[in-house]
């Protein structure tokens, strides 16, 4: 049954983790945002150049390998795939509505994830459509 929670869960909590411990205390959004901006730190390149890494940039980075897992799990057709698409529903909703009404969540990161999570959803049930469109159609002889 664990296949059936969305693994875009993860970096939705990690984000809320960090902006809402970040905005702890009447720092406000302005503070959870530089949290995620904060640098951890720092490759050299080859061209001299620092490529600087923050916390914001790790969730977005694992939004993206998760996102990969999700999509791989949407092309099954076990029964709790239904369960999965209906619960990346729910997330996506519950993403969308911190998006537009929280002060935090109104980053270009958390836009990224909130992309992620839809993409998910859609996904979900484009597969899923198709795949009972081709049951449909094997089961009527056409």
């Amino acid at each position: 049954m664990l296949i059936a929670i969305p693994l875009l869960m993860i970096p939705v909590i990690l984000y809320n983790i960090v902006v809402l411990t970040g905005m702890v205390g009447g720092a406000g959004a302005v503070a959870a945002d530089g949290s995620l901006r904060d640098v951890l730190f720092t490759i050299p390149m080859a061209s001299g150049a620092g490529w600087s890494i923050g916390v914001g940039d790790l969730i977005l980075f694992l939004s993206l390998i998760l996102l990969f897992f999700e999509l791989l799990k949407s092309t099954s057709s076990q029964k709790v795939a239904i369960v999965n698409h209906a619960l990346s529903m729910i997330l996506f909703v519950i993403c969308l509505v911190e998006f537009l009404l929280i002060k935090g969540f109104a980053t270009s990161t958390f836009f990224l994830i909130v992309t992620m999570v839809m993409l998910d959803v859609l996904a979900g049930f484009i597969v899923t459509i198709i795949s009972a469109r081709k049951d449909l159609d094997f089961a009527s002889g056409g």
